[in-house]
């Protein structure tokens, strides 16, 4: 796409706020107005040399440059854990509290950040001068003009059953189309495998994933979060909580208590809890908490992958399901 960037210098570092939880349930964002400087400030022209390639994407048709080496990844973890599977390094990456997250070492050497996950650095993001930007479905319409006046910007969905479509785009953006599709076949072999092994174990067993945010407890559907892994791919049974939710859901501890599952997966990330530091540790001293069949069975597993993991993503899906197999099966 011959794209001319006359873009206004961007003298802001754009604030996003969302509420609710990512691959896990809806964000909506809330974006500040930009302040903008009348002041030119001169971009590479992409060259029609370059040429263009239509990649289709949910539905929609995108007009990228052929050969996009300069990857810019912005509000989209997905995308990041996506890169994770391919070992594809962006240009620009999400920090997490000013720094690149441990989980995302192996791609973020050469990265510069485009602000956090709920702050946008567009001046940053400008200055990369990327041939594509990954951004994600939750920013408004007004933040996604914005990113595309920088580069041809794709939003990634955040939907847990896209999570194919997304680790399929990035391969095509890069030329790892193989290897996107030898992962997600790679993973449904694993499943079934799994399945076989753990026959009909746990069929009459309560397991639930459980995030801990703000301070609170949070459940998610059936499809959502690590449930996908659980009820989606192996079929287990679907606790009466879980069922009902309709999205990231908070729940207190005394209904959660009701549910009295067999087994918890907890995940807990220090980023999702600032005002609350010690709430896990309260969570686990609290007598409600001690009373439930999974604590005092010892069957309480806390961040068997990553904290930060979305859950609906190519490497929240592989990494947690050998998570399951290493504490349920092994």
């Amino acid at each position: 796409m011959k794209k001319q960037v006359t873009v206004l210098s961007l003298v802001i570092l754009l604030s996003i706020v969302f509420v609710g939880c990512g691959s896990a349930g809806d964000e909506q964002a809330v974006v500040a107005e930009p302040v903008i400087a009348d002041q030119d400030l001169d971009t590479e022209e992409k060259s029609e040399e370059e040429g263009t390639q239509i990649i289709t994407y949910l539905g929609e048709a995108y007009e990228v440059p052929a050969n996009a080496e300069r990857i810019a990844i912005s509000g989209a973890l997905e995308s990041m854990e996506d890169a994770l599977v391919l070992g594809v390094e962006p240009i620009g990456a999400i920090t997490v509290s000013g720094e690149f997250p441990e989980m995302f070492a192996d791609i973020v050497g050469q990265a510069e950040s485009t602000g956090e996950k709920i702050q946008l650095n567009l001046e940053a993001i400008l200055q990369m001068q990327p041939d594509v930007i990954l951004g994600v479905i939750k920013f408004p319409e007004e933040t996604l003009e914005q990113l595309e006046k920088i580069a041809p910007t794709i939003p990634i969905s955040h939907i847990a059953s896209d999570w194919e479509d997304n680790l399929m785009l990035l391969g095509e953006l890069t030329g790892k189309e193989k290897e996107a599709q030898e992962a997600i076949d790679g993973y449904y072999e694993r499943v079934a495998q799994v399945k076989e092994d753990m026959g009909s174990q746990y069929d009459d067993k309560s397991i639930v994933a459980i995030r801990v945010r703000r301070g609170n407890l949070f459940i998610y559907p059936e499809d959502i979060f690590f449930n996908a892994v659980l009820h989606e791919d192996l079929g287990l049974p679907v606790p009466e909580l879980v069922g009902a939710a309709q999205a990231q859901e908070n729940v207190s501890i005394e209904v959660f208590s009701e549910l009295n599952p067999d087994y918890i997966f907890v995940q807990f990330e220090e980023s999702e809890n600032v005002d609350t530091p010690d709430v896990l540790n309260d969570i686990q001293s609290n007598p409600i908490w001690q009373s439930i069949e999974a604590v005092q069975n010892d069957n309480v597993f806390i961040n068997v992958v990553d904290p930060l993991a979305q859950g609906g993503t190519a490497w929240s899906k592989i990494n947690f399901l050998e998570a399951f197999v290493d504490n349920l099966l092994d």
